[in-house]
């Protein structure tokens, strides 16, 4: 089975309003005296991967930046959908977004939240936590900023519980400190919480049991012992919804830039570098200490590799870990994958190995991408999540098609016989160059995130179709925007769905930034809203900063106002002294 949904979208318009939560500037350094809070230990670090800030934050008002249409990427059939836009839904110029992370929605799947390192400007590398929204199964975005304006935060991962609560765990830090706060949002990642202080480090990663037992809702988290707020401890626990977080403890074998994944029994298992995977049965009950069971170190055939080729700046991808929740056979089988410097000729490999006993016991590596063995390519930021239905999806960026260079593109492929054999590998986007529109650091972030489900998988990555680093959201498979379990297509078809302008696309789950039950696109095909500058969004829903009732560009295009700096802001509207 392959998972090809081909799709036209006229135009991703967004409708942003103002950013309605409010702010604390955040401590630079860590909260004394708080409850639980242990000694820092400053230790000497090993080199490698480090988030501190070393750039001033530079402020840059999002109504005032220079714009370019939004890339629409088109592969074989499959739509990248661009996340960090403007309001008009074009690419802002000049700005960088990497290493997104996805949560999706489980008792409304049409609803996601996207967030990612946000850089204001590729002259500082003083990033900030920015995040996007839909509620449209990923056809549109909003994006209304930052979680905290003029705070460093980075390595953002974010994750739902089974009410569809989002949590943002996002990292922090000063010249020596590391520490995390966990957001929160009720309304689908439209709003979050001022977040709670959650221990933390670099790299942190963050999961949440979404099992029926006593487990359910319980949140984890594991980040590196060297760059630790409680060093050498590295690893803290919810059990009240992310109100408070427990003391730090530690995962035997060090576990570090990796993953974690709760079985279905509430197990939880951490993974890390060096292909350590450890294992709780009891971390689920609040009322026991903390324990493992055990640690295992799994062979992958080669080793895992930071700050070369593609990303010389980064990782080359973590390491992913996800268990079998299926009611067949293969249930509770545990899987391990990461990009791997082989032994070999290849620089770098999707490898993947599973257990079939609950992690006792692994085995032999298999190589996933289907490329020569020895032409040299690089298959990096492998990333994996399993569906419920057991099927087990990877992407990973991949040179093959640009000899002795670094030119990506995303790849996929696919397994239903729990990793057995695995699909022949398919192209989801263009070539794109890794190495433009770096944020004064040399890397395309560290990671990429991805949730399946029974019909295909909702991808959040980062690319540079626009000459830039930017954040994309890629749906594997069918469409399912209204979250009714039936593919759009067969919505449209059935007549349950109607489509006014026949791209494929539900109207219910096309943007309607007028909020008149039409969809925009239909509003501005059927006349019944104007469109002056032909962008697909009603002109009553663009900006109209003189009140003359006619959209700024229009204003501008038409030669009404003027436009002297070509930031498509009537001179009229700008302040004096900036113009």
């Amino acid at each position: 089975m392959v998972f090809r949904t081909v799709i036209q979208i006229a135009v991703v318009t967004i409708a942003v309003g103002p950013v309605s939560s409010t702010w604390a500037q955040e401590d630079t350094r860590p909260h004394a005296g708080q409850e639980g809070v242990e000694s820092l230990h400053h230790t000497p670090s090993p080199p490698g991967h480090l988030e501190t800030p070393d750039d001033a934050f530079v402020p840059a008002p999002r109504q005032r930046r220079l714009s370019t249409p939004s890339a629409r990427s088109v592969r074989n059939g499959y739509v990248s959908v661009q996340v960090n836009v403007d309001i008009n839904g074009d690419n802002i110029v000049g700005d960088a977004a990497n290493e997104p992370s996805i949560a999706v929605d489980p008792t409304n799947p049409s609803r996601m939240a996207i967030g990612w390192r946000q850089f204001n400007t590729i002259q500082s590398n003083f990033r900030q936590a920015g995040w996007a929204y839909t509620s449209k199964g990923g056809y549109s975005w909003t994006f209304p900023g930052v979680l905290q304006p003029g705070v460093f935060r980075s390595d953002p991962v974010l994750d739902a519980d089974t009410q569809g609560n989002f949590y943002y765990n996002s990292l922090t830090a000063n010249q020596s400190t590391f520490w995390c706060r966990v957001f929160k949002s009720s309304d689908g990642g439209q709003t979050w919480d001022s977040g709670t202080f959650a221990y933390g480090g670099d790299k942190q990663w963050m999961t949440i049991d979404r099992t029926d037992g006593i487990g359910r809702d319980n949140i984890y988290a594991n980040w590196t012992s060297y760059y630790s707020y409680c060093r050498p401890d590295h690893f803290t626990r919810s059990y009240d919804g992310g109100q408070s977080y427990l003391a730090c403890t530690s995962v035997p074998g060090n576990p570090y830039w990796g993953t974690l994944a709760v079985g279905p029994d509430g197990e939880l298992y951490v993974c890390g570098d060096g292909f350590v995977v450890a294992k709780s049965t009891t971390m689920k009950d609040e009322t026991l200490p903390p324990a493992w069971d055990f640690a295992r170190t799994v062979s992958l055939g080669g080793s895992m590799t930071f700050s070369a080729g593609p990303n010389p700046g980064g990782l080359l991808g973590q390491v992913w870990i996800a268990v079998d929740h299926s009611d067949g056979p293969t249930r509770g089988n545990v899987y391990l994958l990461c990009s791997v410097n082989p032994w070999g000729a290849d620089p770098l490999d999707v490898m993947f190995a599973r257990s079939t006993n609950g992690g006792w016991s692994w085995s032999a590596p298999v190589r996933i991408n289907d490329d020569p063995p020895d032409n040299g390519a690089w298959q990096w930021f492998g990333t994996m999540s399993v569906a419920p239905d057991g099927r087990i999806d990877v992407i990973w960026n991949d040179t093959r098609n640009d000899p002795g260079g670094y030119d990506s593109e995303l790849y996929y492929a696919y397994s239903e016989d729990a990793g057995q054999t695995w699909s022949v590998n398919e192209a989801l986007s263009p070539a794109f160059d890794p190495h433009l529109g770096w944020p004064q650091q040399d890397k395309l972030g560290d990671y990429y995130d991805m949730v399946s489900d029974n019909l295909g998988a909702s991808l959040a990555y980062a690319a540079t179709f626009n000459g830039e680093q930017d954040v994309y959201y890629l749906r594997i498979g069918a469409f399912d925007c209204n979250g009714n379990g039936i593919d759009d297509e067969k919505d449209i078809t059935a007549g349950t769905s109607e489509d006014c302008t026949s791209n494929g696309v539900p109207d219910e789950c096309e943007p309607d930034c007028n909020t008149n039950g039409v969809a925009d696109s239909c509003d501005t095909a059927g006349a019944t809203s104007l469109d002056c500058n032909g962008n697909l969004i009603p002109d009553e829903c663009e900006p109209d900063c003189n009140g003359n009732g006619v959209a700024d560009e229009c204003d501008i295009d038409e030669g009404t106002s003027a436009n002297c700096n070509g930031n498509h802001i009537p001179d009229e509207c700008e302040l004096a002294g900036n113009d």
